[in-house]
């Protein structure tokens, strides 16, 4: 009788090492997996299996278009005149592996560089100037001009308007 106990629950237990490996990847996400620490595959939608104890789900990522609303930014005209300045970048990943391994920080990075361009063009304008050139954002999206090593794994578009802190985002601008 104890035989059969040992057997019943070693196959129990390899049972449940087998369920455990059967990943499913739904659509419109990726999943980028490691074998031993090191970089093995990108999963896309559908059955996959992975090899216990040896390969690990590292990230999963969300490729739907996703909307980030940052917190008002004080940016100064080129005439020395501090304004805040709301915006709402639309972002979708299209290179899970670089998502993934490319920056520590992904959201900061996009707001970050968001900011720095907006000060950027911002700084450049009148005060005038950039009221009215908000207004112009308003109507039409934009797109964030990334830099090399973001370009390859992200596509964004922003919207910015000058504008008091808590009023809706402007709809998505890839449909």
């Amino acid at each position: 009788m104890g035989p059969i106990i040992a057997i019943v629950i070693l196959l129990v237990i390899v049972l449940l090492i087998v369920v455990s490996c059967i990943k499913i990847v739904p659509q419109a996400h990726a999943v980028v997996v490691e074998r031993l620490g090191g970089y093995l595959d990108t999963w896309s939608v559908g059955l996959h299996f992975k090899v216990p104890f040896i390969d690990r789900i590292a990230k999963r990522v969300n490729l739907k278009e996703q909307v980030v609303d940052f917190p008002p930014q004080p940016v100064i005209t080129k005439d020395n005149v501090t304004m805040q300045i709301d915006t709402v970048v639309y972002f979708q990943i299209t290179d899970p592996k670089l998502f993934a391994y490319g920056v520590e920080n992904p959201i900061m990075a996009i707001e970050n560089l968001t900011a720095t361009t907006l000060r950027n063009i911002i700084g450049d304008l009148e005060l005038d100037s950039a009221r009215n050139h908000s207004r112009k954002m308003q109507q039409q999206h934009w797109s964030l001009p990334l830099k090399s090593r973001y370009r390859s794994w992200l596509r964004s578009q922003i919207r910015s308007t000058i504008k008091p802190a808590g009023s809706d985002p402007p709809r998505a601008p890839f449909h």
